[in-house]
This record gives structure tokens, C-alpha cells and sequence, in this order.
């Protein structure tokens, strides 16, 4: 289970995003960035949020520590701001918190340097889970005590919206030409022989066995949460048995992205050489 702490204190939203998460303090000293139940997109980006980072975690990729957070709606008391008090009296009860990461950059490519090992691990991971948000207009990656960190994880796991029509995820071709590492000569095929035999059946339980109960109830077409954790398990065991069907555009999209970033340098003017 995720460490459990209680919010204390709404400091600021954080308006970057279209969820609205906010900024809080909680009972153990620590600041979050909170995801709430009650935002428009609901619990399923907090469930997507919760295994898409323990399955990266497990991965050795770093993405900060998640919490879940008990809100009391009564903090909405002294928002001065209707938006932000119509959402935490929405979001009484669990919530998610993402350790807050003080100072931390986003990382644009440009100004700090990602080797290609580490953008094909990204770029497998992304394309494993359907991330379809981290392109080069919202990185999601933020640089932080020389670190790269992977953030924002509610957009993945996609085929959790219509569970009806998920069987068909597993050999979807991943889009990955505005990924924001495509131009940094992701090594995919690395990746692919260093993660794939690390994304288990155990890694995949203990991943979803982090999301709350509470989350999981009440999914139409299913028994109960257990059932819901094993849905999502075998689904991503469908997508790492599927890489045939994936993997080689993924392949080529690295490959292409790097030329597209040869080419662009090629053609700098002479008094840009030099320079980044």
C-alpha cells in the first residue's frame, strides 16, 4: 500500500494542467501536489497515475514518491477561489499526492542533455502504458538534483475508459513522433532487452495492488476491485507479450526522429556552429 497521510493545508493550484491539482501540506511535514477525486477526469487518472508510476518505479525510471492523501472538504472553508472550494468539497475523502519536487525545471532537451539510454527507457515506458502525454508542447519531465523525473501519468492506460474494447491495446502502434525525447537517439532496442524481462507478473500485481479500494469499486463489468487489478495486469502483460506488433514502428520512429535532429543541425547557419 502507498504511505497514507492527511492534508493540513491548501497552499496554491497549480494551473499548468486541466485537472487543476493544488499544492498542500500534509501531517507528516511533506508538500504534495494533489490530485483530486473530484476533478473532471475523476478516479480513473488517479488509478492510471498510481500504476503507470509503480511500474515505473520498478522499472528504475525516477518519478517522485506517491502518497495517498485524506482530505477534509472543510479546508475548503478558507479558499478564497470558487473553482478551488467547489473541488476539494468534491474531493472529501482519499485523494493522490505526488511528492512535491522544490526548484525542480522542466526539462526541455535542448538545455539538458539526455543520453540515448535513458530516452529509449522513457520512450519504451511511454509506449508500454499509451502515454500520449509527453510530447515536446507538455514534457511531463522536470530536472531535478541532476536528475530526470517522469510526471503526470493520467493519460496512460487509455483502454481503461472503454473496458469493453481494451483487449484491442495490446498490439496498438504507440505514436511516438512529438515525444518530446524522439530527437535525443532513444536506443529502443536497449530498452526493449533490459525492460521487457523486468515487467513480471509479480511486478504487475504489486503495481496495481497500490491503487485504493475505494477507486476500484463499482466498475461496471466486474466482480470487485480484485477483479479490476487483474484486468488491468493483464493487460499490460498483453502489451509486453505484443511487442512484435509494436515494437518495430517504435523502431523506426526513434530512427526518423533522430535524422529529422541531424538534418535541422546540418542546416544551421555557420555562425550558429557552436552553439546548442
Amino acid at each position: 500500500m502507498l504511505p497514507h497521510v492527511t492534508a493540513t493545508r491548501y497552499v496554491t493550484p497549480l494551473r499548468e494542467g486541466g485537472s487543476l491539482p493544488g499544492l498542500m501540506e500534509a501531517d507528516d511535514l511533506g508538500t504534495y501536489v494533489v490530485k483530486f477525486v473530484g476533478a473532471g477526469q475523476g478516479r480513473k487518472t488517479l488509478i492510471a497515475e498510481v500504476i503507470a508510476g509503480q511500474l515505473a518505479r520498478a522499472l528504475d525510471l525516477p518519478v517522485p514518491d506517491l502518497v495517498t492523501v485524506e482530505l477534509d472538504p472543510q479546508l475548503a472553508a478558507g479558499e478564497p477561489d470558487q473553482e478551488v472550494q467547489d473541488l476539494l468539497r468534491r474531493s472529501g475523502g482519499l485523494n493522490l499526492g505526488v511528492d512535491y519536487l522544490p526548484g525542480a525545471l522542466d526539462l526541455d532537451p535542448a538545455a539538458f542533455a539526455v543520453d540515448p539510454g535513458l530516452a529509449g527507457r522513457v520512450l519504451w515506458f511511454d509506449a508500454l502504458v499509451g502515454n500520449v502525454d509527453r510530447t515536446w508542447r507538455n514534457p511531463n519531465l522536470l530536472y531535478w538534483h541532476g536528475r530526470l523525473h517522469l510526471i503526470d501519468h493520467g493519460a496512460t492506460l487509455t483502454f481503461h475508459h472503454p473496458w469493453p474494447s481494451a483487449a484491442g491495446f495490446a498490439e496498438r502502434p504507440y505514436d511516438a513522433r512529438d515525444h518530446v525525447l524522439i530527437g535525443c537517439a532513444p536506443d529502443v532496442a536497449a530498452a526493449d532487452r533490459e525492460l521487457a524481462p523486468l515487467v513480471t507478473q509479480g511486478v504487475l500485481a504489486a503495481a496495481t495492488a497500490d491503487v485504493p479500494q475505494r477507486w476500484l469499486v463499482d466498475e461496471p463489468g466486474f466482480g470487485g476491485p480484485d477483479a479490476v487489478r487483474a484486468a488491468y495486469a493483464r493487460q499490460l502483460q498483453s502489451r509486453v507479450d505484443a511487442r512484435p506488433a509494436w515494437l518495430p514502428a517504435l523502431q523506426a520512429a526513434a530512427l526518423a526522429g533522430e535524422s529529422a535532429r541531424t538534418e535541422r543541425k546540418a542546416s544551421r547557419p555557420s555562425w550558429l556552429e557552436g552553439r546548442r
